[in-house]
């Protein structure tokens, strides 16, 4: 698998690149935003590991520009911004995980592996039903929902949610079934990314004036439901 890591901390990098190479991973390594943008947009990585905080540009922009050209190359950021807000920003962006410094290695290894495993998880799309409740529908091969006739935009893990919480309409799901149903083998999220990933999408399913749709059952989890 090879690597792009993008982050300013020299003591940081050094280390983490001698691990994950000695890991069996290939790494390139860019110290500053606009090199990490041009390395992630010209080369084929299997996973980008970028820093929040970055000279030149941040780690959000190079991931919407890598997003705004349809790659969907894994994304895992490395921050220090640890609120609800952040993390939103952060997975709005496009990211698919999020490691707030500092970090254990062997934390931040279990995820680059699950990250890596990601696409052998993933159903053809040709398999995949369109899902629908009420005036929802849900194009999974395409990560379009249809709402008030409009075409909503949804991210790989917002159709996965989406998909799970229609399967079983006016159910509350809990934490647990839902990690184990969208994440699967992959080590759970790090805390306040399936509230942040649940936020993300009840804005965009819910607009102003909609009845909401997605309910929070609050100890246990979350409900699909009028």
């Amino acid at each position: 698998m090879k690597i792009l890591l993008v982050d300013d901390e020299v003591e940081l990098t050094d280390p983490l690149s001698r691990v994950l190479t000695r890991e069996g991973y290939q790494v390139d390594v860019a110290t500053d935003g606009e090199r990490g943008a041009a390395m992630a947009m010209a080369g084929t990585y299997d996973l980008l590991i970028l820093d929040w905080m970055l000279p030149g540009l941040n780690g959000l922009e190079i991931c919407r520009r890598v997003r705004s050209r349809q790659n969907n190359t894994p994304v895992l950021f490395l921050t220090a911004k640890d609120t609800l807000d952040d993390r939103v920003t952060g997975l709005d962006a496009g990211a698919d995980d999020y490691l707030v410094k500092p970090f254990e290695l062997r934390e931040l290894l279990a995820r680059v592996r699950a990250l890596g495993r990601r696409s052998l998880n993933l159903e053809a799309p040709s398999a995949l039903p369109r899902l629908s409740f009420g005036d929802l529908q849900l194009d999974q091969a395409n990560q379009l929902a249809y709402r008030q006739g409009q075409a909503i935009e949804l991210s790989e893990k917002e159709t996965a949610l989406l998909a799970y919480l229609l399967r079983y309409p006016n159910q509350v799901l809990t934490h647990e079934q839902i990690y184990r149903a969208v994440w699967g083998d992959q080590e759970p999220p790090s805390s306040n990314v399936l509230a942040a990933q649940m936020r993300l999408l009840r804005r965009k399913i819910e607009p102003q004036g909609a009845a909401p749709l997605i309910h929070t059952v609050y100890g246990k989890g979350y409900r699909l439901g009028g």
